[in-house]
């Protein structure tokens, strides 16, 4: 396993093509593209070809490029797993993951969209459901693909 720093991640928002463009720029060492929180629900199938666009395009360096897609449990989130497994970023990042079972369905869903093995799945950490389960959500994840916990804090507030 190699190691990466990750001492700055940057959200960037999937609908707005200038803040993909602009973060080929910019000193992080990790970039999210973020297909949830920052897309509002008529623009998700279009942010989605957008930053699938923009990751198969590449020009981010040596950047860590990770997706955060949206939960399996909303319209489009296993539509955005497919799409991004097709273009080959470093990984994803789910949201409101709380049980193991939702973390071997991610893996299961990043397998079946041709994710390597290598890719990185992140997890967000958001209700305190899912900080009781994380003894067991961490023992669910089968391979090194589960790699980062990621707290939501406004969330969790």
């Amino acid at each position: 396993m190699t190691a990466r720093p990750r001492r700055s991640c940057l959200y960037m928002p999937g609908a707005n093509a200038k803040a993909l463009e602009k973060a080929k720029t910019l000193a992080a060492d990790v970039l999210l593209l973020d297909l949830e929180d920052s897309v509002a629900p008529e623009a998700k199938e279009s942010a989605r070809q957008q930053v699938a666009s923009a990751v198969k395009a590449g020009g981010y360096g040596k950047r860590e490029v990770i997706v955060r897609v949206n939960a399996l449990a909303t319209p489009w989130g296993r539509e955005d797993i497919a799409a991004i497994g097709a273009v080959h970023p470093d990984g994803i990042l789910a949201p409101k993951v709380e049980t193991a079972a939702q973390v071997d369905d991610l893996n299961r869903a990043m397998t079946g969209a041709g994710f390597s093995d290598e890719a990185s799945l992140w997890i967000m950490i958001e209700t305190p459901q899912a900080i009781f389960n994380l003894p067991q959500m961490v023992a669910a994840a089968r391979g090194p693909r589960l790699q980062v916990l990621v707290m939501g804090l406004n969330d969790l507030a």
